[in-house]
């Protein structure tokens, strides 16, 4: 099990924050354990936090990043994607990922991608130009190098100069219109669309039930990955 997950509320700087997120870690687990004990805390330790959470998260993840691979003797040469939600007294939701961990928003009943799916062959220029190069070979998904199925992620060491860990980030102002948002590693996205996602937990309220209903289909549908999923509610 390479897959660590945080699902917590905390106080800070007078504001409540709910912090939640999926790291999918590949090549061992040094890499998701260090973020889920660090990254928040670097995010929230950025002085732009409280004006410009974006510029904050990206530089965050920089920095994070640098540090790993600055450590990479300690850490290992594995590596994580990340999907991050900070919710912000309840009002405002902030989102940043690198790999293909997603996050899902019922937004009026319907499914909303709020993350990009850092696939490798949508960013061939980049890394063609940073010297590596993507194949299908072996098997039949795009890699890095032949060997990495994302284009971003943390840690990697050895593909570290055709690789990315500059997140997208996006902001969504919580209203009535916005229910919960799902927050799952690549185990569920492979076998469940966004919109069977969303239709098949809309009607549970309990987000922990939620969670566990996703990953139960995930399992019947026969999945082959790790499984991470949490499932935040809303209250307006």
């Amino acid at each position: 099990m390479e897959d660590y997950h945080v699902a917590k509320y905390r106080n800070e700087n007078n504001h409540e924050l709910g912090l939640f997120a999926i790291f999918d870690g590949h090549m061992g687990e040094s890499v998701p354990s260090y973020l889920k004990a660090n990254l928040f805390n670097n995010i929230l330790e950025e002085p732009l936090f409280w004006r410009d959470p974006h510029s904050a998260m990206k530089n965050a993840y920089c920095s994070t990043n640098k540090y790993i691979l600055e450590n990479s003797n300690q850490l290992g040469h594995g590596g994580s994607t990340a999907v991050t939600a900070i919710v912000i007294d309840g009002k405002d939701l902030w989102i940043a990922n690198v790999g293909d961990s997603r996050a899902v928003l019922c937004e009026r009943g319907t499914a909303n991608q709020l993350t990009v799916d850092h696939e490798p062959h949508a960013e061939r220029s980049r890394i063609e130009k940073q010297g590596g190069f993507v194949t299908t070979f072996p098997g039949d998904v795009p890699r890095v190098n032949g060997q990495l199925a994302v284009a971003r992620a943390f840690g990697d060491k050895s593909l570290r100069a055709h690789l990315s860990s500059e997140p997208d980030v996006r902001h969504i102002p919580i209203d009535s219109t916005i229910k919960f948002v799902i927050l799952a590693s690549d185990g569920l996205w492979k076998v469940m669309k966004n919109e069977e996602a969303i239709d098949l937990v809309k009607s549970i309220k309990d987000p922990q039930a939620a969670a566990k209903r996703l990953t139960t289909e995930a399992l019947a549908r026969k999945s082959k990955d790790d499984i991470s999923c949490i499932v935040i509610r809303f209250r307006c």
